[in-house]
């Protein structure tokens, strides 16, 4: 996938994570394409207004594909993200065979692979899939920093 594609979907997921910050919500965003291009889902983070700490943008995501495509096995999908995901997150992604994974920022203290778990590429499981992280970092950082500021009553950053 060309650079301007995958600036085009990032900046679909930094939409929905404004939605998520306008719902005092972690704005993380989601966004899950079929392989000609089709946004198969948008969503983001609910975990604080559905008090379920499942509810992370991509395993909704990941739910909302899948209903629409009417199949669990997201082959051939790239899911874009604004943070990079948690061990639960990365999980779900190789249990639905995703294609590919785009990020924002990284997230040296809950990011998966970060962490040094990088399921994508252990070739003892069943699936594998490719990773690009860092698209739009800044964008992506800054909205989460800014989230956290506020709640800490901070000045956000510019």
């Amino acid at each position: 996938m060309d650079q301007s594609k995958i600036n085009y979907y990032m900046d679909q997921a930094l939409v929905e994570a404004k939605n998520a910050y306008h719902q005092d919500e972690v704005p993380i965003g989601c966004v899950i394409v079929s392989k000609h291009g089709e946004t198969l889902a948008s969503t983001f983070n609910l975990k604080e207004g559905t008090h379920d700490a499942c509810a992370h943008a991509e395993v909704l995501a990941i739910k909302a594909a899948g209903e629409r495509l009417k199949g669990w096995r997201l082959l051939d999908c790239s899911l874009f993200v604004t943070l990079e995901p948690c061990p639960m997150c990365l999980s779900a992604m190789l249990q639905a065979r995703i294609g590919n994974l785009y990020f924002g920022a990284y997230d040296k203290k809950g990011g998966a692979l970060s962490l040094g778990y990088n399921f994508s590429a252990d070739t003892r499981l069943n699936h594998t899939f490719n990773i690009m992280g860092g698209i739009q970092h800044y964008k992506c950082s800054r909205m989460l920093s800014n989230y956290f500021r506020q709640k800490r009553n901070l000045p956000p950053l510019n």
